[in-house]
């Protein structure tokens, strides 16, 4: 008896180790990529600014880059009959070393419940990313939501805002109610800072029945467009234009997004989606952001593996809030599975863009030169063609 109650304890304690035991997933996507840049300064001839670094720019390289390579865990365990303790911690890593740190990426704990839904809390996507599954670039051209240059010595292709990640945030993924086709999830992401706090909240519905059509809407505020650093003034020319120690400003964005698998009610295997997004920074004098992505793939059928080949056409008005700032790209792209693990990719594109940034700019009348904060504009062009290997575990 004492045998057989030894053997049980010994049954029911590997059952739950076993459960317990998390998931080691992650992937390694590297590329190589040609890239032509080039870019000038749309100055008046008697302007200068001291951080030229965007004029008369123009450099051709090969590079070899990692592009969202990442490693994590991930698990569950029962906390009850129906709630289930949930976990994931995921960081990004640089396979190509230009960087040795590990960035935090979606890293939450949280609980499912079959009546009141899923609760995680930590560092969550904000949930304007539930809604797109229109873009299909990947590799180089991954770029939605690079709006701005952070080092002006290196150009990057430039696109609309993007969903980001938001620390300090929960999210509540509502269950299914009574079978219906769509999944609601809220959001909200605290500020913890003791003054000047600017918390921010967001929702998100999505409407997929299994036919093939989809569709969702999106809303965020202060978290996606929420910019920590600095106070901008585009409207009064008698108020200091930037202000470094400034409270930051927010802003709302609003995203929308269809989908259709034409393959489901014809005999073409081609999937279209569409994006509209519109977002409202709050500094004055700002202009709403507009931004449009129109997709297309068609799987390839003459192929001994899976294959398919894509089309992406982004264009962005009033970038970043500027007015007149536009963006407008194109890339052509294709896909080969050896294994549903292993992945090649290709693709060419082209980006131009009107990039405006405040800066200071130094005008000389007679002789007499005058430095103000003022709006410098750009011209920014970005060709690349390239191809990797993506290899996920």
């Amino acid at each position: 008896m004492k045998k057989l109650l030894l053997a049980s304890a010994i049954a029911a304690l590997t059952a739950t180790a076993a459960q317990a035991a998390p998931t080691i997933y992650g992937k390694a996507f590297v590329t190589a990529d040609y890239v032509n840049a080039e870019s000038d300064l749309s100055l008046a001839p008697n302007q200068t600014v001291s951080d030229d670094y965007l004029n008369q720019y123009d450099e051709n390289t090969v590079q070899i880059n990692s592009h969202a390579s990442r490693i994590g865990l991930k698990g569950s365990e029962a906390l009850s009959a129906n709630t289930d303790v949930v976990y994931q911690l995921e960081y990004g890593i640089g396979v190509d070393g230009d960087s040795n740190t590990l960035k935090s990426r979606d890293t939450y704990v949280g609980v499912v419940n079959k009546d009141f839904g899923e609760f995680r809390a930590g560092r969550n996507s904000s949930v304007l990313g539930y809604v797109n599954n229109v873009t299909l670039t990947e590799g180089f051209w991954d770029n939605l939501g690079d709006s701005k240059l952070e080092d002006e010595k290196e150009l990057r292709a430039l696109n609309m805002l993007d969903d980001s990640r938001q620390s300090n945030s929960i999210v509540w993924i509502a269950p299914k109610y009574q079978g219906l086709p769509v999944e609601l999830a809220l959001q909200y992401a605290s500020d913890e800072k003791f003054t000047d706090s600017k918390n921010g909240y967001g929702a998100s519905l999505m409407f997929d029945q299994g036919t093939g059509f989809t569709a969702g809407i999106a809303y965020s505020k202060d978290m996606d467009a929420y910019n920590k650093s600095e106070d901008l003034n585009l409207s009064d020319s008698n108020k200091p234009i930037y202000n470094k120690d400034g409270a930051g400003y927010g802003g709302d964005v609003i995203r929308g997004t269809v989908t259709a698998d034409l393959g489901k009610y014809v005999a073409y295997p081609v999937k279209v989606g569409a994006m509209y997004q519109q977002t409202d920074y709050d500094f004055a004098g700002s202009s709403k952001e507009k931004g449009l992505v129109l997709s297309g793939e068609m799987g390839l059928n003459n192929f001994a593996k899976p294959a398919s080949v894509y089309l992406q056409y982004n264009k962005t008005d009033n970038l970043n809030g500027f007015s007149d700032a536009e963006s407008d790209q194109i890339v052509l792209g294709g896909k080969y599975m050896f294994k549903k693990n292993m992945i090649a990719h290709a693709y060419v594109g082209q980006n131009s863009a009107d990039y405006a940034r405040v800066g200071n700019v130094t005008t000389t009348n007679g002789g007499v030169s005058t430095t103000a904060p003022g709006i410098i504009k750009s011209d920014i062009d970005v060709f690349a063609l390239g191809g990797g290997l993506e290899y996920k575990f």
